[in-house]
Protein backbone atom coordinates (compact mmCIF):
# COMPACT_ATOMS: atom_id res chain seq x y z
CA UNK A 1 0.00 0.00 0.00
CA UNK A 2 1.04 3.25 -0.91
CA UNK A 3 2.15 5.78 1.83
CA UNK A 4 -1.55 7.81 0.28
CA UNK A 5 -3.76 5.14 0.64
CA UNK A 6 -2.14 4.64 4.45
CA UNK A 7 -2.87 8.13 4.96
CA UNK A 8 -6.84 8.00 3.25
CA UNK A 9 -7.24 4.84 5.09
CA UNK A 10 -6.17 6.31 8.25
CA UNK A 11 -8.39 9.48 7.97
CA UNK A 12 -11.18 7.92 6.97
CA UNK A 13 -11.22 5.15 9.84
CA UNK A 14 -11.22 8.05 12.04
CA UNK A 15 -13.48 10.09 10.82
CA UNK A 16 -15.84 7.08 11.12
CA UNK A 17 -15.05 6.45 14.90
CA UNK A 18 -15.41 10.23 15.39
CA UNK A 19 -19.29 10.37 13.78
CA UNK A 20 -19.65 7.26 15.76
CA UNK A 21 -18.68 8.62 19.09
CA UNK A 22 -20.45 11.76 17.88
CA UNK A 23 -24.01 10.06 17.68
CA UNK A 24 -24.32 10.19 13.81
CA UNK A 25 -27.19 8.51 13.02
CA UNK A 26 -26.83 8.08 9.22
CA UNK A 27 -24.84 4.82 7.38
CA UNK A 28 -21.13 4.96 8.01
CA UNK A 29 -20.48 4.36 4.28
CA UNK A 30 -22.50 7.29 3.73
CA UNK A 31 -19.80 10.01 5.15
CA UNK A 32 -17.18 12.49 2.82
CA UNK A 33 -14.72 10.10 1.96
CA UNK A 34 -11.48 11.81 3.55
CA UNK A 35 -9.77 12.89 0.16
CA UNK A 36 -6.44 13.68 0.32
CA UNK A 37 -4.91 16.94 -2.30
CA UNK A 38 -1.70 18.67 -2.79
CA UNK A 39 -1.81 21.78 -1.58
CA UNK A 40 -1.19 24.44 -4.47
CA UNK A 41 1.19 26.32 -2.01
CA UNK A 42 4.39 24.26 -1.17
CA UNK A 43 4.84 25.60 1.66
CA UNK A 44 1.53 24.04 3.31
CA UNK A 45 3.10 20.53 3.63
CA UNK A 46 2.51 17.62 0.89
CA UNK A 47 -0.74 17.05 1.75
CA UNK A 48 -4.22 18.70 2.65
CA UNK A 49 -7.47 17.37 3.59
CA UNK A 50 -11.13 18.87 3.92
CA UNK A 51 -12.66 15.98 5.56
CA UNK A 52 -13.15 18.12 8.93
CA UNK A 53 -15.37 20.96 6.88
CA UNK A 54 -16.93 18.56 5.08
CA UNK A 55 -18.54 16.85 7.85
CA UNK A 56 -19.01 19.10 10.81
CA UNK A 57 -22.38 20.04 9.76
CA UNK A 58 -23.48 16.13 9.87
CA UNK A 59 -21.53 15.67 12.91
CA UNK A 60 -22.97 18.72 14.30
CA UNK A 61 -19.65 20.04 15.59
CA UNK A 62 -17.27 23.09 14.61
CA UNK A 63 -14.82 22.58 11.77
CA UNK A 64 -12.01 22.79 13.87
CA UNK A 65 -13.27 20.47 16.80
CA UNK A 66 -13.59 18.23 13.68
CA UNK A 67 -10.10 18.40 12.73
CA UNK A 68 -8.32 18.26 15.82
CA UNK A 69 -10.28 15.18 16.75
CA UNK A 70 -8.76 14.04 13.29
CA UNK A 71 -5.15 15.00 14.27
CA UNK A 72 -5.17 12.81 17.14
CA UNK A 73 -6.38 9.95 15.87
CA UNK A 74 -4.08 10.31 12.96
CA UNK A 75 -0.60 10.44 14.97
CA UNK A 76 -2.10 7.73 17.36
CA UNK A 77 -2.73 5.23 13.87
CA UNK A 78 0.31 3.19 13.82
CA UNK A 79 0.14 2.73 10.32
CA UNK A 80 0.03 6.28 9.34
CA UNK A 81 2.16 8.44 12.44
CA UNK A 82 5.89 6.84 10.88
CA UNK A 83 4.96 8.57 7.62
CA UNK A 84 4.15 11.99 9.17
CA UNK A 85 6.61 15.03 10.00
CA UNK A 86 3.67 17.02 11.10
CA UNK A 87 -0.21 17.75 10.75
CA UNK A 88 -1.36 21.51 11.23
CA UNK A 89 -4.91 22.76 11.30
CA UNK A 90 -5.18 25.92 9.70
CA UNK A 91 -8.10 28.50 9.19
CA UNK A 92 -11.52 27.25 10.14
CA UNK A 93 -10.30 23.37 9.92
CA UNK A 94 -7.98 22.89 6.82
CA UNK A 95 -5.68 19.66 8.16
CA UNK A 96 -2.30 20.21 6.42
CA UNK A 97 0.41 17.36 6.36
CA UNK A 98 3.89 16.61 6.15
CA UNK A 99 5.36 13.98 5.18
CA UNK A 100 8.75 12.57 6.82
CA UNK A 101 12.27 12.67 5.21
CA UNK A 102 11.99 8.74 4.91
CA UNK A 103 8.74 8.34 2.78
CA UNK A 104 10.37 10.72 0.21
CA UNK A 105 13.57 9.47 0.54
CA UNK A 106 11.74 5.39 -0.11
CA UNK A 107 11.31 6.65 -3.94
CA UNK A 108 14.80 6.00 -4.56
CA UNK A 109 15.43 2.31 -4.27
CA UNK A 110 12.08 2.14 -5.31
CA UNK A 111 13.15 3.18 -8.68
CA UNK A 112 16.72 1.79 -8.69
CA UNK A 113 15.44 -2.02 -8.08
CA UNK A 114 12.73 -1.78 -10.91
CA UNK A 115 14.06 -0.71 -14.46
CA UNK A 116 10.39 -0.02 -14.93
CA UNK A 117 9.64 1.87 -12.43
CA UNK A 118 5.94 3.78 -13.46
CA UNK A 119 4.86 1.37 -15.26
CA UNK A 120 1.17 -0.11 -13.75
CA UNK A 121 -0.95 -3.33 -14.56
CA UNK A 122 -4.41 -1.60 -14.54
CA UNK A 123 -4.65 -2.57 -18.38
CA UNK A 124 -3.42 -5.83 -17.99
CA UNK A 125 -5.08 -8.51 -20.24
CA UNK A 126 -7.06 -5.96 -22.67
CA UNK A 127 -6.36 -5.78 -26.70
CA UNK A 128 -6.57 -2.31 -27.17
CA UNK A 129 -6.47 -0.72 -30.75
CA UNK A 130 -5.24 3.01 -31.31
CA UNK A 131 -5.68 3.80 -35.29
CA UNK A 132 -4.03 6.97 -35.96
CA UNK A 133 -2.24 9.10 -39.07
CA UNK A 134 -4.92 6.97 -41.07
CA UNK A 135 -4.09 9.72 -44.49
CA UNK A 136 -5.24 8.94 -47.71
CA UNK A 137 -2.76 7.97 -50.16
CA UNK A 138 -2.60 11.19 -52.36
CA UNK A 139 0.11 13.14 -50.57
CA UNK A 140 3.05 13.61 -48.63
CA UNK A 141 1.95 13.18 -44.53
CA UNK A 142 1.80 16.87 -43.50
CA UNK A 143 1.87 18.42 -40.10
CA UNK A 144 -1.25 17.41 -39.27
CA UNK A 145 -0.09 13.90 -39.44
CA UNK A 146 2.47 14.75 -37.45
CA UNK A 147 0.96 15.57 -34.87
CA UNK A 148 -1.28 12.69 -34.97
CA UNK A 149 1.50 9.63 -35.58
CA UNK A 150 3.26 11.81 -32.19
CA UNK A 151 0.02 11.80 -30.11
CA UNK A 152 -0.71 8.36 -31.22
CA UNK A 153 2.68 6.44 -31.12
CA UNK A 154 3.02 8.28 -27.56
CA UNK A 155 -0.45 6.90 -26.15
CA UNK A 156 -0.09 3.67 -27.46
CA UNK A 157 3.34 3.78 -25.37
CA UNK A 158 1.06 4.96 -22.24
CA UNK A 159 -1.43 2.15 -22.79
CA UNK A 160 1.35 -0.57 -22.95
CA UNK A 161 2.66 0.88 -20.06
CA UNK A 162 -0.47 0.07 -17.68
CA UNK A 163 -0.27 -3.82 -19.43
CA UNK A 164 -2.32 -3.30 -22.33
CA UNK A 165 -1.61 -5.18 -25.37
CA UNK A 166 -1.65 -2.43 -28.08
CA UNK A 167 -2.09 -2.93 -31.71
CA UNK A 168 -1.32 0.24 -33.71
CA UNK A 169 -3.56 0.48 -36.89
CA UNK A 170 -3.27 2.78 -40.10
CA UNK A 171 -6.69 3.35 -42.00
CA UNK A 172 -5.51 3.64 -45.99
CA UNK A 173 -8.64 5.82 -47.75
CA UNK A 174 -7.73 4.07 -50.79
CA UNK A 175 -11.34 4.86 -52.12
CA UNK A 176 -13.39 7.67 -53.21
CA UNK A 177 -12.79 10.94 -54.88
CA UNK A 178 -9.49 11.95 -53.56
CA UNK A 179 -7.88 8.87 -55.19
CA UNK A 180 -10.05 9.55 -58.59
CA UNK A 181 -8.30 13.52 -58.15
CA UNK A 182 -5.09 11.77 -57.47
CA UNK A 183 -5.17 9.76 -60.79
CA UNK A 184 -6.05 13.00 -62.85
CA UNK A 185 -3.74 14.44 -61.82
CA UNK A 186 -0.70 11.89 -62.60
CA UNK A 187 -2.19 11.16 -65.84
CA UNK A 188 -2.56 15.04 -67.00
CA UNK A 189 1.40 15.00 -65.77
CA UNK A 190 1.83 11.75 -68.27
CA UNK A 191 0.17 13.49 -71.34
CA UNK A 192 2.51 16.42 -70.60
CA UNK A 193 0.23 18.96 -68.80
CA UNK A 194 1.93 20.61 -65.99
CA UNK A 195 -0.16 22.33 -62.91
CA UNK A 196 1.45 26.15 -63.74
CA UNK A 197 2.08 28.11 -67.07
CA UNK A 198 4.44 30.14 -64.78
CA UNK A 199 5.12 30.04 -60.90
CA UNK A 200 1.76 32.44 -60.19
CA UNK A 201 -0.31 31.38 -62.84
CA UNK A 202 -2.33 27.98 -62.85
CA UNK A 203 -2.42 26.11 -65.95
CA UNK A 204 -6.76 26.10 -66.91
CA UNK A 205 -6.00 22.80 -68.57
CA UNK A 206 -5.09 21.42 -64.89
CA UNK A 207 -8.01 18.98 -63.53
CA UNK A 208 -10.28 21.80 -61.62
CA UNK A 209 -9.72 19.43 -58.29
CA UNK A 210 -6.07 18.04 -58.76
CA UNK A 211 -3.07 18.03 -57.07
CA UNK A 212 -0.16 19.93 -57.80
CA UNK A 213 3.06 19.33 -56.09
CA UNK A 214 6.35 18.13 -57.38
CA UNK A 215 5.51 14.80 -56.44
CA UNK A 216 2.77 14.59 -58.89
CA UNK A 217 5.67 15.40 -61.52
CA UNK A 218 7.45 12.26 -59.97
CA UNK A 219 4.89 9.70 -59.83
CA UNK A 220 4.33 10.44 -63.61
CA UNK A 221 8.44 10.38 -64.35
CA UNK A 222 8.12 6.76 -62.51
CA UNK A 223 5.29 5.53 -64.26
CA UNK A 224 6.15 6.10 -67.78
CA UNK A 225 9.71 4.93 -67.44
CA UNK A 226 7.68 1.32 -66.24
CA UNK A 227 8.83 1.47 -62.53
CA UNK A 228 7.71 -1.25 -60.14
CA UNK A 229 6.94 -0.28 -56.52
CA UNK A 230 4.79 -1.83 -53.77
CA UNK A 231 4.41 -4.86 -56.13
CA UNK A 232 2.45 -2.40 -58.53
CA UNK A 233 4.09 -2.43 -62.22
CA UNK A 234 3.43 0.09 -64.47
CA UNK A 235 1.77 -0.32 -67.52
CA UNK A 236 3.02 2.95 -69.07
CA UNK A 237 -0.02 3.49 -70.75
CA UNK A 238 -1.56 7.41 -70.14
CA UNK A 239 -4.68 6.32 -71.07
CA UNK A 240 -5.07 3.46 -68.65
CA UNK A 241 -6.28 5.36 -65.70
CA UNK A 242 -7.09 2.65 -63.36
CA UNK A 243 -3.25 1.35 -64.35
CA UNK A 244 -2.41 5.35 -63.23
CA UNK A 245 -4.57 5.22 -60.33
CA UNK A 246 -3.36 1.98 -58.69
CA UNK A 247 0.57 2.84 -59.42
CA UNK A 248 0.13 6.52 -57.98
CA UNK A 249 -1.47 4.59 -54.87
CA UNK A 250 1.28 2.28 -54.21
CA UNK A 251 3.86 5.23 -54.87
CA UNK A 252 1.91 7.56 -52.33
CA UNK A 253 1.64 4.57 -49.80
CA UNK A 254 5.68 3.56 -50.45
CA UNK A 255 6.22 7.48 -49.69
CA UNK A 256 4.37 7.93 -46.54
CA UNK A 257 6.11 4.36 -45.27
CA UNK A 258 9.11 6.07 -45.58
CA UNK A 259 7.82 9.54 -44.24
CA UNK A 260 6.64 7.30 -40.96
CA UNK A 261 9.69 5.21 -40.74
CA UNK A 262 11.85 8.68 -40.40
CA UNK A 263 9.51 9.35 -37.49
CA UNK A 264 10.72 5.51 -36.39
CA UNK A 265 6.96 4.79 -36.05
CA UNK A 266 5.97 1.35 -36.98
CA UNK A 267 2.35 0.10 -36.82
CA UNK A 268 1.34 -3.20 -36.81
CA UNK A 269 -2.46 -3.57 -39.20
CA UNK A 270 -2.58 -1.10 -42.70
CA UNK A 271 -6.25 -1.75 -43.04
CA UNK A 272 -7.96 -0.32 -46.53
CA UNK A 273 -10.81 1.36 -47.04
CA UNK A 274 -11.60 -0.73 -50.22
CA UNK A 275 -11.12 -4.13 -48.22
CA UNK A 276 -14.31 -3.05 -46.67
CA UNK A 277 -15.76 -2.98 -50.27
CA UNK A 278 -14.29 -6.13 -51.76
CA UNK A 279 -14.80 -8.06 -48.62
CA UNK A 280 -18.62 -7.23 -48.26
CA UNK A 281 -18.45 -5.54 -45.19
CA UNK A 282 -20.25 -2.71 -45.86
CA UNK A 283 -23.08 -4.40 -47.52
CA UNK A 284 -23.39 -6.12 -44.41
CA UNK A 285 -23.67 -3.64 -42.59
CA UNK A 286 -26.06 -1.83 -44.91
CA UNK A 287 -27.96 -5.15 -44.27
CA UNK A 288 -27.73 -5.55 -40.70
CA UNK A 289 -28.97 -1.59 -40.34
CA UNK A 290 -32.04 -2.22 -42.59
CA UNK A 291 -33.15 -5.76 -40.78
CA UNK A 292 -33.06 -3.67 -37.86
CA UNK A 293 -35.45 -1.56 -38.87
CA UNK A 294 -33.82 1.40 -38.36
CA UNK A 295 -33.37 2.82 -42.07
CA UNK A 296 -36.46 4.45 -44.22
CA UNK A 297 -35.95 5.90 -48.26
CA UNK A 298 -36.92 9.57 -48.54
CA UNK A 299 -35.86 11.49 -51.95
CA UNK A 300 -34.79 8.52 -53.43
CA UNK A 301 -32.36 7.84 -51.07
CA UNK A 302 -31.42 5.46 -47.97
CA UNK A 303 -31.28 7.28 -44.72
CA UNK A 304 -30.14 5.95 -41.05
CA UNK A 305 -32.41 6.79 -38.02
CA UNK A 306 -29.59 8.12 -35.76
CA UNK A 307 -31.55 10.52 -34.22
CA UNK A 308 -33.13 7.47 -32.05
CA UNK A 309 -29.74 7.34 -30.52
CA UNK A 310 -28.50 10.58 -30.20
CA UNK A 311 -27.62 12.28 -33.44
CA UNK A 312 -29.08 15.52 -33.68
CA UNK A 313 -30.68 14.70 -37.60
CA UNK A 314 -31.09 11.50 -39.91
CA UNK A 315 -28.28 10.62 -41.49
CA UNK A 316 -28.25 9.71 -45.56
CA UNK A 317 -26.81 6.36 -45.84
CA UNK A 318 -27.09 5.58 -49.49
CA UNK A 319 -27.50 8.81 -52.33
CA UNK A 320 -29.56 9.03 -55.06
CA UNK A 321 -27.06 7.76 -57.48
CA UNK A 322 -26.29 4.81 -55.31
CA UNK A 323 -22.82 5.74 -53.69
CA UNK A 324 -22.67 5.60 -49.95
CA UNK A 325 -22.10 8.54 -48.09
CA UNK A 326 -18.82 8.23 -46.23
CA UNK A 327 -19.89 7.64 -42.77
CA UNK A 328 -21.38 3.81 -43.93
CA UNK A 329 -17.89 2.58 -44.60
CA UNK A 330 -16.77 4.32 -41.03
CA UNK A 331 -19.69 2.14 -39.29
CA UNK A 332 -18.34 -0.77 -41.13
CA UNK A 333 -15.14 -0.35 -40.43
CA UNK A 334 -15.94 -0.18 -36.95
CA UNK A 335 -17.67 -3.16 -36.23
CA UNK A 336 -14.87 -5.19 -37.97
CA UNK A 337 -12.50 -3.56 -35.19
CA UNK A 338 -15.17 -4.80 -32.85
CA UNK A 339 -15.47 -8.56 -34.13
CA UNK A 340 -11.70 -8.57 -34.65
CA UNK A 341 -11.46 -8.64 -30.34
CA UNK A 342 -10.85 -4.99 -30.01
CA UNK A 343 -13.16 -4.19 -26.82
CA UNK A 344 -11.75 -0.60 -26.43
CA UNK A 345 -10.33 1.25 -29.58
CA UNK A 346 -8.81 5.16 -29.42
CA UNK A 347 -9.36 6.82 -32.71
CA UNK A 348 -6.57 10.04 -33.01
CA UNK A 349 -8.31 12.34 -35.57
CA UNK A 350 -8.41 15.71 -36.34
CA UNK A 351 -10.98 17.80 -34.57
CA UNK A 352 -12.78 18.34 -37.80
CA UNK A 353 -13.94 14.92 -37.84
CA UNK A 354 -15.88 15.61 -34.52
CA UNK A 355 -19.10 16.37 -36.54
CA UNK A 356 -18.69 12.58 -37.47
CA UNK A 357 -18.32 10.78 -34.19
CA UNK A 358 -22.41 10.94 -33.06
CA UNK A 359 -23.25 9.37 -36.52
CA UNK A 360 -20.82 6.68 -36.15
CA UNK A 361 -21.73 6.00 -32.88
CA UNK A 362 -25.26 5.76 -33.42
CA UNK A 363 -24.52 3.45 -36.45
CA UNK A 364 -22.99 1.28 -33.91
CA UNK A 365 -25.56 0.98 -31.77
CA UNK A 366 -28.11 0.81 -34.06
CA UNK A 367 -26.22 -2.18 -35.85
CA UNK A 368 -27.45 -3.92 -32.74
CA UNK A 369 -24.08 -6.07 -32.37
CA UNK A 370 -23.50 -5.93 -29.31
CA UNK A 371 -21.11 -2.47 -29.43
CA UNK A 372 -21.48 -0.99 -25.94
CA UNK A 373 -22.42 2.77 -25.91
CA UNK A 374 -19.25 5.20 -26.68
CA UNK A 375 -17.72 3.13 -28.37
CA UNK A 376 -14.80 3.87 -29.85
CA UNK A 377 -13.40 6.66 -27.70
CA UNK A 378 -11.75 9.90 -29.73
CA UNK A 379 -8.42 12.04 -29.37
CA UNK A 380 -9.27 14.46 -31.90
CA UNK A 381 -6.44 17.04 -32.21
CA UNK A 382 -6.35 20.59 -33.66
CA UNK A 383 -4.39 22.18 -36.31
CA UNK A 384 -0.07 23.25 -36.83
CA UNK A 385 1.21 26.61 -37.20
CA UNK A 386 5.03 26.78 -37.88
CA UNK A 387 6.66 29.37 -37.50
CA UNK A 388 10.17 30.93 -38.50
CA UNK A 389 11.69 33.90 -37.30
CA UNK A 390 8.42 35.27 -36.38
CA UNK A 391 6.34 34.25 -39.73
CA UNK A 392 4.64 31.38 -40.91
CA UNK A 393 6.06 28.85 -43.17
CA UNK A 394 3.36 27.30 -45.06
CA UNK A 395 5.02 26.18 -48.16
CA UNK A 396 6.96 22.91 -49.09
CA UNK A 397 8.47 22.33 -52.66
CA UNK A 398 7.65 18.43 -52.11
CA UNK A 399 4.21 18.94 -51.48
CA UNK A 400 3.22 22.26 -52.64
CA UNK A 401 0.89 23.97 -50.63
CA UNK A 402 1.70 22.97 -47.12
CA UNK A 403 4.31 21.72 -44.69
CA UNK A 404 4.81 18.04 -44.57
CA UNK A 405 6.04 15.52 -42.11
CA UNK A 406 9.79 14.91 -43.64
CA UNK A 407 10.05 18.59 -43.97
CA UNK A 408 9.75 19.16 -40.37
CA UNK A 409 12.08 16.31 -39.32
CA UNK A 410 14.80 17.47 -41.77
CA UNK A 411 14.95 20.92 -39.94
CA UNK A 412 14.31 19.98 -36.39
CA UNK A 413 14.92 16.20 -35.96
CA UNK A 414 12.93 13.38 -34.60
CA UNK A 415 13.08 14.34 -30.65
CA UNK A 416 11.93 18.29 -31.25
CA UNK A 417 9.41 16.88 -33.33
CA UNK A 418 8.05 14.16 -31.20
CA UNK A 419 8.39 16.42 -27.90
CA UNK A 420 6.59 19.60 -29.48
CA UNK A 421 3.69 17.88 -31.25
CA UNK A 422 2.75 16.19 -27.78
CA UNK A 423 3.73 18.75 -25.59
CA UNK A 424 -0.01 20.72 -25.68
CA UNK A 425 -3.61 19.43 -24.72
CA UNK A 426 -4.51 17.87 -28.25
CA UNK A 427 -7.33 19.41 -28.93
CA UNK A 428 -5.56 23.09 -28.51
CA UNK A 429 -3.84 24.73 -31.63
CA UNK A 430 0.03 24.90 -31.57
CA UNK A 431 2.76 26.53 -32.98
CA UNK A 432 5.44 24.84 -33.87
CA UNK A 433 8.41 27.48 -33.32
CA UNK A 434 11.07 25.98 -35.57
CA UNK A 435 14.03 28.42 -33.71
CA UNK A 436 13.01 27.47 -30.46
CA UNK A 437 13.16 23.55 -31.54
CA UNK A 438 16.39 24.78 -32.55
CA UNK A 439 17.76 26.45 -29.87
CA UNK A 440 20.17 25.38 -27.02
CA UNK A 441 19.01 26.95 -24.03
CA UNK A 442 16.34 26.19 -21.28
CA UNK A 443 13.68 27.72 -23.38
CA UNK A 444 13.98 24.22 -25.31
CA UNK A 445 12.07 22.22 -23.38
CA UNK A 446 13.96 19.14 -25.38
CA UNK A 447 16.73 20.32 -24.79
CA UNK A 448 16.77 21.14 -21.35
CA UNK A 449 15.00 17.65 -20.56
CA UNK A 450 17.95 15.80 -22.63
CA UNK A 451 20.54 17.90 -21.02
CA UNK A 452 19.62 16.93 -17.91
CA UNK A 453 20.06 13.49 -18.66
CA UNK A 454 23.17 14.02 -20.37
CA UNK A 455 24.73 15.63 -17.37
CA UNK A 456 23.20 12.92 -15.32
CA UNK A 457 25.72 10.62 -17.56
CA UNK A 458 28.90 12.98 -17.71
CA UNK A 459 28.54 12.59 -13.53
CA UNK A 460 28.61 8.94 -13.77
CA UNK A 461 31.70 9.03 -16.29
CA UNK A 462 33.45 11.60 -13.52
CA UNK A 463 32.89 9.54 -10.50
CA UNK A 464 33.39 6.11 -12.05
CA UNK A 465 30.77 4.37 -9.58
CA UNK A 466 28.65 0.84 -10.58
CA UNK A 467 24.98 1.89 -10.19
CA UNK A 468 24.17 -1.34 -8.78
CA UNK A 469 26.38 -0.20 -5.67
CA UNK A 470 24.13 2.63 -5.15
CA UNK A 471 21.13 0.40 -4.30
CA UNK A 472 22.55 -0.36 -0.16
CA UNK A 473 23.97 3.61 -0.13
CA UNK A 474 22.35 5.52 3.29
CA UNK A 475 19.38 7.23 1.80
CA UNK A 476 18.44 8.99 4.98
CA UNK A 477 20.92 11.73 4.23
CA UNK A 478 19.06 12.94 1.34
CA UNK A 479 17.89 15.93 3.38
CA UNK A 480 18.37 19.42 1.58
CA UNK A 481 14.92 20.90 0.22
CA UNK A 482 16.10 20.60 -3.48
CA UNK A 483 16.77 16.80 -2.76
CA UNK A 484 13.70 16.32 -1.49
CA UNK A 485 11.90 18.41 -3.95
CA UNK A 486 13.41 16.11 -6.78
CA UNK A 487 12.38 13.00 -4.85
CA UNK A 488 8.77 14.02 -5.00
CA UNK A 489 8.90 14.88 -8.46
CA UNK A 490 10.01 11.16 -8.77
CA UNK A 491 7.06 10.06 -6.31
CA UNK A 492 4.48 11.49 -8.33
CA UNK A 493 5.64 9.56 -11.69
CA UNK A 494 3.48 6.31 -11.31
CA UNK A 495 0.41 8.29 -10.65
CA UNK A 496 1.16 10.60 -13.87
CA UNK A 497 1.41 7.94 -16.00
CA UNK A 498 -1.64 6.08 -14.66
CA UNK A 499 -3.86 9.85 -15.20
CA UNK A 500 -2.20 9.51 -18.40
CA UNK A 501 -3.34 6.97 -19.92
CA UNK A 502 -6.39 6.74 -18.31
CA UNK A 503 -7.37 10.65 -19.80
CA UNK A 504 -5.79 9.85 -23.21
CA UNK A 505 -3.16 13.02 -22.38
CA UNK A 506 0.46 12.24 -23.63
CA UNK A 507 1.30 16.26 -22.82
CA UNK A 508 0.98 15.60 -18.90
CA UNK A 509 4.08 13.73 -19.54
CA UNK A 510 5.74 16.40 -21.49
CA UNK A 511 5.28 18.72 -19.06
CA UNK A 512 6.16 16.05 -16.29
CA UNK A 513 9.67 15.76 -18.13
CA UNK A 514 10.13 19.41 -18.29
CA UNK A 515 9.66 19.84 -14.44
CA UNK A 516 11.66 16.79 -13.99
CA UNK A 517 14.49 18.26 -15.61
CA UNK A 518 14.05 21.68 -13.52
CA UNK A 519 13.99 20.15 -10.31
CA UNK A 520 17.19 18.15 -10.89
CA UNK A 521 19.41 21.30 -12.43
CA UNK A 522 18.06 22.81 -9.42
CA UNK A 523 19.24 20.18 -7.53
CA UNK A 524 22.49 19.75 -9.71
CA UNK A 525 23.27 23.16 -8.86
CA UNK A 526 22.56 23.81 -5.22
CA UNK A 527 23.99 20.72 -3.59
CA UNK A 528 27.72 18.95 -5.14
CA UNK A 529 27.29 15.43 -5.67
CA UNK A 530 31.21 14.53 -5.98
CA UNK A 531 32.14 15.06 -1.96
CA UNK A 532 34.42 13.85 0.20
CA UNK A 533 31.54 12.36 2.52
CA UNK A 534 31.05 9.09 1.09
CA UNK A 535 27.95 8.01 2.28
CA UNK A 536 26.37 11.36 1.06
CA UNK A 537 28.06 11.20 -2.20
CA UNK A 538 27.06 7.50 -2.86
CA UNK A 539 23.16 8.50 -1.48
CA UNK A 540 23.30 11.31 -4.00
CA UNK A 541 24.75 9.86 -6.57
CA UNK A 542 21.76 7.09 -6.21
CA UNK A 543 19.09 9.59 -6.33
CA UNK A 544 20.88 10.75 -9.60
CA UNK A 545 20.84 7.67 -11.20
CA UNK A 546 17.39 7.35 -10.06
CA UNK A 547 16.69 10.81 -12.13
CA UNK A 548 18.45 9.34 -14.70
CA UNK A 549 16.34 6.03 -15.01
CA UNK A 550 12.84 7.88 -14.38
CA UNK A 551 13.73 10.44 -17.33
CA UNK A 552 15.10 8.10 -19.80
CA UNK A 553 11.66 5.94 -19.04
CA UNK A 554 9.75 8.79 -19.78
CA UNK A 555 11.67 9.98 -22.98
CA UNK A 556 11.09 7.05 -24.14
CA UNK A 557 7.20 6.47 -24.05
CA UNK A 558 7.34 10.21 -26.06
CA UNK A 559 9.51 8.00 -28.43
CA UNK A 560 12.43 10.25 -27.70
CA UNK A 561 16.18 9.60 -27.40
CA UNK A 562 18.22 9.83 -24.26
CA UNK A 563 21.40 11.51 -24.81
CA UNK A 564 24.58 10.59 -22.80
CA UNK A 565 26.55 13.46 -24.07
CA UNK A 566 25.50 16.83 -25.56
Amino acid sequence: MTHLATLQTAFQTALQTIAQQAGYAGELKDLPQAALEQPKDPSHGDWACTAALACSKLLKQNPRTVAEALKTALLANTSAAPLLASVDIAGPGFINLRLAPAVHQAVVPQVLANPAYGAGAALAGQSVMVEFVSANPTGPLHVGHTRQAALGDALCNLLAAQGATVTREFYYNDAGNQIHNLAISVQAHCKGVQPFLSPLVENPAWPENGYRGDYIGDIAKDFLAGESVGGVQSTQDATDLDAIRQFAVAYLRREQDLDLQALGLVFDVFYLESSLYSEGHVARAVAALQAAGVTYEQDGALWLRTTDYGDDKDRVMKKSDGSFTYFVPDVAYHIQKWRRGFAKVVNVQGTDHFGTIARVRAGLQAAGVGIPKGFPDYVLHSMVKVMRGGHEVKISKRAGNYVTMRDLIEWVGVDAVRYFLVSRKADSEFVFDLDLALSKSEENPVFYIQYAHARICSVFASAGVDVATLKTADFSRLTAPKEITLMKQLASYPALLSSAANLHAPHTVAHWLRDCAADFHGCYNAERVLVDDAALKSARLALYAATRQVLAHGLTLLGMSSPEKM
